[in-house]
């Protein structure tokens, strides 16, 4: 089962390192990660994306509430949350393609930020389901280079994740 693991830690050299190495050191593959400081400079906000059964999910919980630096860990996948994730994408854009790839970017929502008389960029926002299925709907041999961000996630209504 996929898993967002959502960790408020104190934001100070290597704490990155030690988080990420938890999971290496289990031979536990990280899909995303994403960190960067919160609305207060001394505690950064992590969000890691990670595939496994429940009950790893829940030893490498528990491994990472035994670092120093992490103040909270919480699990948005066990209850409602949103989740965003943003792709910068450049795609050859000539002739009867152009047009093509506009409407495309236009169905999926996303906006084109560049322009030249061969190429567009594209950003588009969305969970990862949505990005993927636009890399799907456009011609792959279109596609010159591509940059995700990786999940950033909330949890919804009252669940906050705070010191």
């Amino acid at each position: 089962m996929r898993h967002i693991i959502s960790i408020l830690l104190e934001n100070e050299a290597g704490a990155l390192s030690r988080v990420s190495g938890l999971f290496s050191a289990r031979a536990f593959n990280i899909e995303s990660l994403t960190v960067a400081p919160t609305e207060d400079a001394s505690l950064s906000r992590m969000t890691i994306v990670s595939v496994g059964s429940d009950d790893v999910i829940e030893q490498i919980t528990k491994q990472l509430n035994k670092l120093i630096e992490v103040v909270k860990v919480v699990d948005l996948s066990e209850a409602p949350h949103i989740e965003r994730e943003l792709m910068v994408v450049k795609v050859r854009a000539i002739g009867k393609d152009r047009e093509e790839m506009k409407r495309t970017a236009d169905i999926f929502r996303g906006r084109i930020i560049d322009v030249t008389e061969s190429t567009y960029v594209v950003e588009l926002t969305g969970n990862t389901a949505k990005l993927d299925a636009f890399i799907e709907a456009i011609d792959r041999t279109l596609i010159l280079e591509a940059v995700r961000t990786g999940v950033c996630g909330i949890g919804r209504g009252d669940r906050i994740l705070r010191a």
